[in-house]
């Protein structure tokens, strides 16, 4: 048995431009005026990509610090509320909506997620395709766990453990993402890491970071579900460049 644990935006879900646009809304409603400009946030947290945001607009760390909270419970609200918006942008990009509920069906894994937004974020962003039926949110890791990425690996495994009586060894968990902070988080806690090229990186700028498995997309079905239901050997924790990855179906 393995855990997938699943990154969302850029990897199940592309939205477009209003991802970006709550953070402008949720600032300029805490703060009074909007970011002037948008830091990346391809693979970052919701806190981290607000910190930022902050930062640049000359705030100092301790008034960040004070100010973030407000900033994340607004910036539940301003997805909430453009959630019609969001499902008019939203796509999915090749693979998901054909991939996830086999894995459910035919078993041999968990599946749940580990991304970087909040968690009421999280949930509005896979409600808009019904994703959430095939992945158990109660042991998924969020933004709002952690502002480091790198920390959220360990709280899915306690959090499958506590909640569901699951145990994971590092070699049966897979994280999947679209960017090289997906890898360094999966690194960190020593499992295993498949990149697809459905964000804004290029499958070879993702196979240079040496990743366990890359992939365009998740198209090919079958040599995904065989992969993430794969059990592999083990991988040293912020390591893992010593061998090529493999391309699934490639």
């Amino acid at each position: 048995m393995t855990l997938v644990l699943w990154d969302i935006d850029g990897t199940l879900v592309r939205c477009g431009s209003v991802g970006a646009d709550v953070f402008d809304r949720a600032i300029a409603a805490t703060v009074g005026t909007p970011p002037p400009v948008r830091v990346p946030m391809s693979g970052k947290t919701d806190p981290q990509i607000a910190a930022e945001h902050l930062a640049a607009m000359g705030w100092s760390p301790v008034d960040i610090e004070a100010v973030l909270p407000a900033v994340l419970a607004r910036l539940a609200a301003e997805l909430a509320e453009a959630r019609a918006e969001l499902a008019a942008q939203a796509t999915l990009p090749p693979g998901v909506g054909v991939l996830l509920p086999r894995l459910a069906a035919e078993g041999g894994c968990r599946q749940s997620t580990l991304t970087g937004n909040i968690a009421p974020n999280a949930a509005v962003k896979l409600g808009v395709f019904g994703l959430e039926r095939w992945l158990d949110l109660e042991i998924g890791a969020y933004g709002s766990d952690a502002r480091d990425r790198r920390e959220l690996v360990p709280v899915a495994l306690a959090r499958a453990e506590a909640r569901r009586g699951w145990r994971f060894e590092p070699r049966e968990v897979w994280v999947v993402g679209d960017s090289p902070n997906d890898l360094a988080c999966a690194r960190a806690a020593g499992v295993r890491c498949l990149l697809v090229a459905t964000g804004r990186f290029g499958v070879d700028e993702l196979a240079a970071e040496v990743p366990d498995a890359v992939a365009e997309d998740l198209a090919d079905v079958d040599a995904m579900a065989g992969l993430l239901r794969s059990v592999g050997p083990a991988v040293n924790p912020t390591g893992g460049r010593g061998r090529r990855p493999g391309r699934p179906g490639g």
